[in-house]
C-alpha cells in the first residue's frame, strides 16, 4: 500500500508548502491522491536540515495507525535527516501525555474519548511544558478535516496555547470528511463540518499560510479517476442541513451511476472470483459500508481459503511477538545497540523492518543512560500497552477487507467497492428525519472510489441481513428472525485474556509448550474456535470461561470483557438470567500472535523464566454459536 510517487520532483504547489519557515502557520488543502503524504516527508526534511529543529521538537499527529506506519515507513525509506522524527495517532499521544503528568492514575480504564478530554484539560494545565521534549517547535497534523468533537478541541487547545512559539502544517480535504458519525446528535454533527479549518483561519487571521495542493499521483488509469471531478463538488456542499441533503444526494447518485460503469467483479461464491482474489500479485482492497458487512465479507473469503487481512480499529493496539522473544532471551537490564541486533539476529523480524528501525523505535519508550535501552522501562512500557504506533501496526496481506473509514488515507493498486444502497426517503416520513446522513454518504462513496491506483470495480453486495449491531457492545452479531435471536458475535482485540499466561488460567495445558506451538505453529489467517471449558458461570453477569482453540490445542481463555459481553447479549431481558450457553463458538480466526508484559514472578512460576512476558492470540471475525450437547473441553472431563 505504499505510494507510488516516492521519486518523483516536487511541483510547485508541494515545494512551497515544503519551503515555509519553521515558525510559518501553514493550512494545506489536498485533494485524494495530491501527494500529501510526500509532501509531508519533504516538509520534515527541510524543518530538520534547513531550518536546524531537533526531531523531538516536531510533533506529528495523524488519525489511525495504518496512516502512522505509512507515513513512518516514508519517513524511514525517504526522509534523510528527518529519519528521527516520529509520528503518532491522537489517542496514543494522548495517552503518553497523560501518563506523564498523572502517572498515579491508571488510564487504561479510562474510555478513549474520556482521555481525549483529560488531555484537553491537562493542557491548558501546562502538562505540555513539563514534559521530556517540552513545548513543540513545530506541529504537523494530517486529515484534519476529520477532527469532530472533543478531539477538535484538544488540538485547538494545543495550537492555541502555543501560538506564539510554535509553527504548524495542517493538511485536510473537505471533500474526505467521513468521521461525522462520532458526533452523535445530527445537528451538532453539521456544526462540525469544517469546523477545525474555520477555527484555524479566524485565529491565526494573515499570518496563516494558505496553500493548495491539487494534482493527483495516485490515480493511474480513466476509471481510478472517475470519481475527482466530484471533490470540488463536496467541498462546496453547503452548510445549512436544509439544504445539503438534496445536493449531497445528487453527488451520490451521481458517484454510484460512475461506479455501476465499471465492471462487475461478480459475487465471492463463485470460484473464478475467489482465484481472481487469490492470485493477483499487486495490492486488493475489498471496502465496506460497515463493519458488518466487512465481517460477513472476510468470513465467506475464509471459508473459501482466500488468504486475507481484516482491517482492525484504528484503536487497537498488539505488540509483535518479536518483543517477547527479545525480552525473553535476555537478563540484562540494559542493552546496547550491538547487543540488540545479537539478539534480533536470532529471531524472526517483520518484512521491511530493519534492526535500525525497530532501535530508534523501542529507544523511545526505553532509552536508558550513554546510547543503551532500558530493559524494565520496555517490560512496563509492553505491560502498559503504550508502544509507538509503528510497533502496533500489523502489516497487511496483499488483499485486505475494509470499510471505508478504516482505509481512509490508503491506497491500492486494485479496489472492489461493494455495491452501495440507493439513497431514498423512508416511506412517511419527511425530509428532515432522513435516517441517514446524506453528505457522509456522499464523501463516503467519494473516498471508497479514490483509493485505486489502477483498477476499480463493483462488488455484489453479500447477503448481511442477519449481520446486525448490538449498540450497547458496539459489537456486532448474528441475528435471525426473531429480535431476541442470537446466533453469533463479533470477536474484539481484547477478548482473549492476557491476565496470566495460557496454562495459567483454566487450562490444563503445558505453558512453555504453548509458547512454543504460538512461536513457531500459529499464524495470522489460522482457524480458531471458543469452546465452553464447563457450565458454571464466572459471575453473576458473566459466561462460563471458554478455551481459545488454535489448530485443535488450547492456548489461551477467552477473557472477563468477553465474558460479561456474551452474558449481555445473550439476555432476552435486562433482568432475565442466562441459562444455556453455546458450546462452541466457530467460524474464528487469529488476526496475530502479540507479545504480553505481566508479572514476572507468575512467568518464573510457571516456567517461563523471571522477565515476565509471554505470547497470547488475537482473534478476528463473526464467531457461529453451536448449540449441542457435544463433550466440551473441561479440567477435569466437565461437560455442560
Amino acid at each position: 500500500m505504499s505510494a507510488i510517487v516516492d521519486d518523483h520532483p516536487l511541483t510547485a504547489e508541494q515545494q512551497a508548502v515544503v519551503d515555509q519557515p519553521w515558525d510559518a502557520r501553514v493550512l494545506v488543502t489536498a485533494g485524494a491522491g495530491a501527494g500529501k503524504t510526500y509532501t509531508l516527508v519533504r516538509r520534515l526534511d527541510a524543518l530538520v536540515e534547513r531550518e536546524e529543529l531537533e526531531a523531538g521538537e516536531i510533533l506529528v499527529l495523524t488519525f489511525s495507525r495504518a496512516a502512522v506506519r505509512e507515513l513512518t515507513e516514508r519517513i524511514e525509506r525517504r526522509a534523510g535527516s528527518a529519519q528521527r522524527v516520529r509520528a503518532q495517532t491522537f489517542d496514543a499521544w494522548a495517552t503518553a501525555l497523560l501518563i506523564r503528568a498523572y502517572p498515579d492514575t491508571d488510564w487504561s480504564t479510562v474510555g478513549f474519548d474520556g482521555r481525549i478530554e483529560a488531555a484537553t484539560e491537562a493542557i491548558d494545565h501546562g502538562a505540555v511544558e513539563v514534559g521530556e521534549q517540552g513545548v513543540p517547535a513545530h506541529v504537523v497534523i494530517d486529515e484534519v478535516q476529520d477532527l469532530v468533537g472533543v478531539r477538535r478541541e484538544m488540538v485547538e487547545a494545543l495550537l492555541d496555547r502555543f501560538q506564539e512559539n510554535t509553527g504548524f502544517t495542517v493538511v485536510g480535504d473537505s471533500a474526505q470528511a467521513v468521521y461525522g458519525f462520532q458526533v452523535s446528535d445530527p445537528d451538532q454533527r453539521a456544526e462540525e463540518t469544517d469546523r477545525f479549518l474555520d477555527w484555524v483561519r479566524a485565529s491565526f487571521g494573515e499570518d496563516l499560510v494558505e496553500l493548495h495542493l491539487g494534482d493527483n499521483f495516485r490515480a493511474r488509469t480513466d476509471v481510478a479517476r472517475l470519481a475527482l471531478p466530484y471533490g470540488a463538488q463536496l467541498q462546496r456542499l453547503p452548510r445549512d442541513p436544509a439544504r445539503v441533503a438534496d445536493e449531497a444526494e445528487r453527488i451520490h447518485g451521481d458517484l454510484r451511476s460512475l461506479l455501476l460503469t465499471t465492471p462487475n467483479f461478480g459475487g465471492l461464491d463463485l470460484e473464478y472470483v475467489q482465484d481472481a482474489l487469490r492470485h493477483y500479485p499487486g495490492t486488493t482492497a475489498v471496502l465496506c459500508r460497515d463493519n458488518g458487512q466487512a465481517l460477513t465479507v472476510s468470513g465467506l473469503l475464509a471459508d473459501a481459503g482466500v488468504p486475507h487481512t481484516l482491517q482492525r480499529s484504528a484503536r487497537e493496539r498488539s505488540a509483535p511477538p518479536w518483543l517477547a522473544e527479545l525480552l525473553g532471551a535476555t537478563a540484562a537490564s540494559t542493552l546496547g545497540e550491538e547487543r540488540f541486533r545479537e539478539l534480533l539476529a536470532d529471531i524472526e523480524l517483520p518484512i521491511d523492518s530493519s534492526p535500525g528501525t525497530l532501535w530508534r523505535s523501542v529507544r523511545k519508550v526505553a532509552r536508558g543512560a550513554r546510547g543503551t535501552i532500558d530493559v524494565p522501562a520496555l517490560h512496563l512500557a509492553l505491560a502498559e500497552r503504550r508502544l509507538p504506533d509503528e510497533l502496533t501496526s500489523v502489516r497487511s496481506a496483499s488483499l485486505v477487507v475494509s470499510t471505508v473509514h478504516r482505509a481512509k488515507g490508503l491506497q491500492f493498486d486494485r479496489v472492489l467497492v461493494v455495491e452501495p444502497r440507493v439513497l431514498r426517503e423512508p416511506r412517511r416520513v419527511e425530509k428532515k428525519k432522513r435516517d441517514y446522513d446524506p453528505a457522509a454518504e456522499a464523501r463516503l462513496l467519494y473516498v471508497a472510489m479514490t483509493r485505486a491506483r489502477d483498477d476499480m470495480y463493483i462488488l455484489d453486495a453479500p447477503s448481511s441481513w442477519l449481520v446486525r449491531k448490538d449498540r450497547r457492545l458496539d459489537r456486532w452479531y448474528l441475528g435471525g428472525r426473531s429480535a431476541w435471536a442470537r446466533n453469533g458475535i463479533e470477536l474484539l482485540g481484547g477478548d482473549v485474556s492476557q491476565a496470566l499466561p495460557p496454562g495459567a488460567e483454566d487450562l490444563r495445558v503445558e505453558p512453555r509448550a504453548s509458547m512454543e506451538h504460538l512461536r513457531t505453529v500459529v499464524s495470522p489467517g489460522d482457524p480458531a474456535e471458543l469452546v465452553l471449558l464447563h457450565g458454571i458461570p464466572v459471575a453473576a453477569d458473566q459466561s462460563p470461561p471458554y478455551a481459545v482453540v488454535v489448530e485443535g490445542r488450547p492456548t489461551a481463555v477467552v477473557s472477563e470483557r468477553f465474558r460479561t459481553d456474551l452474558y449481555r447479549m445473550l439476555q432476552r431481558t435486562a433482568h432475565s438470567p442466562v441459562d444455556r450457553w453455546p458450546q462452541a463458538i466457530t467460524g474464528l480466526r487469529v488476526d496475530c500472535v502479540e507479545s504480553v508484559g505481566g508479572s514476572a514472578t507468575v512467568t518464573d512460576r510457571e516456567g517461563l523464566g523471571p522477565q515476565g512476558v509471554w505470547l497470547a492470540p488475537r482473534l478476528c471475525g463473526l464467531g457461529r454459536f453451536r448449540w449441542d450437547n457435544e463433550q466440551t473441553i473441561g479440567t477435569e472431563g466437565d461437560t455442560a
